[in-house]
C-alpha cells in the first residue's frame, strides 16, 4: 500500500479517473438522447466536470513544485495529470463541436464511437485504482492492454465511419462537420491510450 504521504497523488489520479467516467457517462447520454435545444445547459453541465479535473491538476503540479520526496519520478506524475487532464479535456471538446457546428442528429457511427470512449474510460478507472500497489499486482498490465485493444477497435470503427462519410454524403459541410466530429471521439480513446502507455512505462521503471 502507498505510504499516507504519497496517497495524495494516487488519490488525484483516482479522482480524476472518476471524472473522466463521469464526463464519458455525460457525452454518451447526451448523444444517445440528443437534443439540440438543450445543448446550453449540457455544455454547462460539462464544463463543470472540466474544472473539477483542472483543480486536481493544478494541486498536484502545486504538491510536484515542493515536495522533497515524491513516490516515483515528479515528471511522471506530472504526466499523468496532464494526460489526464487532456482526457476530460477532449471529451468536453466533442461536446463543443457539437455546438459549434449546430449539430441537429448523431450519425450511428458516433455512437459506437462514444461508447468506447465510456468502454476506455471506466479500463482506465480501473487501472488508476491498481497503481498504488503497482508492485505487488499483476493486473495493470492486463488493464493497460484492455485499453490498448479499444483504442484499436476505435481506431477501425473512426476509418470505416470516414468512408462511409466521404462515400455517401454528397453535402459538403455535413461532410467537413462530421469529419471533425469523428476525428475528436477518436483523440479522446487515444487520450486514455496516452494514460494507459504512461503508466505502463511507469510499472516498467520501478518494478
Amino acid at each position: 500500500m502507498a505510504r499516507k504521504k504519497d496517497s495524495f497523488y494516487f488519490d488525484s489520479f483516482t479522482s480524476c479517473g472518476q471524472l473522466a467516467c463521469q464526463a464519458a457517462q455525460l457525452l454518451a447520454d447526451i448523444m444517445r438522447t440528443f437534443d439540440s435545444d438543450r445543448i446550453g445547459e449540457n455544455i454547462d453541465a460539462m464544463h463543470a466536470i472540466e474544472q473539477q479535473a483542472d483543480e486536481h491538476k493544478h494541486q498536484v503540479l502545486d504538491a510536484l513544485s515542493t515536495a522533497f520526496v515524491t513516490p516515483i519520478d515528479r515528471e511522471d506524475l506530472a504526466e499523468v495529470s496532464d494526460y489526464l487532464d487532456t482526457v476530460v479535456d477532449r471529451i468536453e471538446g466533442v461536446l463543443l463541436r457539437l455546438y459549434f457546428d449546430n449539430i441537429q442528429s448523431i450519425r450511428p457511427d458516433a455512437l459506437q464511437l462514444v461508447e468506447m470512449i465510456e468502454r476506455s474510460c471506466q479500463e482506465m478507472c480501473k487501472l488508476l485504482e491498481e497503481l498504488p500497489q503497482f508492485r505487488r499486482t499483476n493486473s495493470l498490465r492486463e488493464h493497460v492492454i484492455a485499453i490498448n485493444s479499444i483504442e484499436e477497435e476505435a481506431d477501425q470503427v473512426y476509418i470505416n465511419a470516414m468512408r462511409k462519410l466521404h462515400t455517401s454524403c454528397d453535402d459538403p459541410m455535413q461532410v467537413f462537420t462530421w469529419h471533425e466530429v469523428y476525428t475528436f471521439l477518436e483523440y479522446c480513446v487515444d487520450s486514455v491510450e496516452h494514460v494507459a502507455d504512461t503508466v505502463g512505462s511507469i510499472v516498467m521503471k520501478n518494478s
